[in-house]
C-alpha cells in the first residue's frame, strides 16, 4: 500500500468514523482491519447516542443513510432504585431538547459506515497486518488492543465480576419513546426503546449481572429468561418476550484506562484508550468524542507541524482526559453505590434519586453532560 497521512487500525464504528472525518479534511487514510468472521452471530447490541455523536454522524451524512427503523429517539427516561417509590425521571420536553438520546442498531450503523468508507476515494482499505507508512498511526482496535500492547502502553483495568447480557425484546405495550433503567443490587437492567423487530413495541436489553447469574440466564430457555425479566421489571414495560429466536449475547464488564493515549506518531481512541461500565450508555459516545477531538486538533495544527508530532497529539490527550476520567468515576461510583450492602447505603442511594428528581437545575446539568453539550 502506498504511503498515507494516517493509518487507522480497527474498522469498528470509531475507526470508520475517524476515517471518514479525516478524509473530509483532505487527508489520505488507510483503514486496516481483519476480514469479517464467516458465520458470525447477529449483532444484538444497541447504542444510546447523544446529541454530539448524532451531529457528527449527520455531518458525515451517515445518519441520514440509516434505515428509518434503525434509530429511535428517547423522549423520556425513568430510573428506578431498589426501594418502592425511588425514581428519577427525565423528559426531552422539560429539558428543552429534541431527544434525550437516540437508540441505534449497532449492526445497521456499522453497515452504513462500511458503505460510506467503501465509496470514499481518500480511504484505502487493507488487512490488519499490512505494513503502511503513515505520519500518524491511530489505534481504534478495541479494549484488547494489539497496538496498545505493541507500543508497551499499560492498561490499568478493574474487572467487576459482571457480565452484560444483550437481547432484543418485544413488549405487549408500546414503548412510547420511554427508556427505563433499574438499579437493583447487585444488577443493573436497561430497556432501550427501539423499533426493531416490531415498530413501536421493541426494546434493546442491556442487563449487567454477576457472572454466575449471567451464565445461568444466557443458558436458560426463553421462558425462564422472560420470567426473570418479568420479576426484575415488575411488569412496568408490559409482557416482554425475546425476539430473534431467543438469541442472547454476553460480554465481561470492566473499567480501564490506558496509561498514555499518545506518543510520537501514534494515538489511541475509543476502547483502546478507555473502557467504562455501560450503565450510563456512554462508551461509544466517549469514543466518538475522541474522534471529534482528534479531528479538531489535526485540523487546527500549524502548517509546519507534522501529523505525528508528539506535542500536537498531547493537545488531544489533554482535551480528552477530563471527560473520559470523569465518566469512569461516575459510572464506577454509581455501580459501587447501588451494589453496596453497607448499613444505610440503600436508604442513601434511594433518597438521592428522589432528591435529584426534585432539583430541575441539577437535572438540566446532568442532561447536558449526557448529551455532550
Amino acid at each position: 500500500m502506498n504511503p498515507v497521512d494516517v493509518a487507522i487500525h480497527g474498522a469498528g464504528i470509531v475507526g470508520r468514523t475517524l476515517a471518514l472525518e479525516l478524509a473530509a479534511q483532505g487527508l489520505e487514510v488507510a483503514l486496516l482491519a481483519p476480514p469479517p468472521r464467516p458465520g458470525a452471530a447477529p449483532d444484538l447490541r444497541t447504542y444510546a447516542l447523544n446529541a454530539a455523536s448524532v451531529a457528527l454522524l449527520q455531518r458525515l451524512r451517515v445518519w441520514q443513510a440509516l434505515p428509518a427503523d434503525a434509530a429511535t429517539p428517547v423522549d423520556e427516561m425513568r430510573i428506578h432504585g431498589d426501594a418502592p417509590g425511588s425514581r428519577l425521571a427525565f423528559s426531552a420536553w422539560t429539558q428543552r431538547v429534541e431527544a434525550l438520546a437516540h437508540i441505534v442498531d449497532a449492526g445497521a450503523l456499522e453497515a452504513v459506515l462500511a458503505d460510506a468508507v467503501r465509496f470514499s476515494p481518500r480511504v484505502h482499505a487493507g488487512p490488519a497486518d499490512a505494513p503502511v507508512r503513515a505520519a500518524l498511526q491511530a489505534w481504534c482496535d478495541g479494549k484488547a488492543s494489539a497496538g496498545r500492547e505493541r507500543l508497551g502502553v499499560d492498561f490499568v483495568a478493574h474487572r467487576y465480576g459482571q457480565t452484560a447480557v444483550a437481547a432484543r425484546l418485544v413488549a405487549s405495550q408500546p414503548h412510547a419513546g420511554l427508556a427505563r433503567q433499574w438499579f437493583r443490587s447487585p444488577d443493573v437492567l436497561a430497556l432501550l426503546p427501539f423499533d426493531r423487530p416490531q415498530h413501536g413495541c421493541s426494546y434493546g436489553l442491556v442487563w449487567s449481572l454477576p457472572d454466575e447469574r449471567a451464565r445461568e440466564l444466557l443458558g436458560a430457555d426463553p421462558a425462564a429468561f422472560e420470567d426473570a425479566l418479568a420479576e426484575a421489571t415488575g411488569g412496568e414495560a408490559g409482557e416482554l418476550r425475546l425476539a430473534d429466536g431467543g438469541a442472547r449475547a454476553g460480554w465481561p464488564l470492566l473499567v480501564g484506562r490506558a496509561s498514555r493515549v499518545c506518543g510520537p506518531g501514534w494515538v489511541l481512541l475509543g476502547d483502546a484508550a478507555h473502557v467504562v461500565h455501560p450503565l450510563a450508555g456512554q462508551g461509544l459516545n466517549l469514543g466518538l468524542g475522541d474522534v471529534l477531538a482528534l479531528s479538531r486538533v489535526l485540523a487546527a495544527r500549524e502548517p509546519w507541524r507534522p501529523l505525528g508530532d508528539e506535542r500536537l497529539l498531547a493537545r488531544y490527550a489533554r482535551e480528552r482526559h477530563a471527560p473520559t476520567a470523569d465518566m469512569a468515576r461516575v459510572t464506577d461510583g454509581l455501580l459501587q453505590l447501588f451494589a453496596s450492602d453497607a448499613p444505610g447505603a440503600r436508604e442513601l442511594r434511594n433518597r438521592g434519586l428522589n432528591l435529584v428528581d426534585h432539583l430541575p437545575p441539577l437535572k438540566r446539568w446532568l442532561t447536558a453532560r449526557a448529551l455532550g453539550t
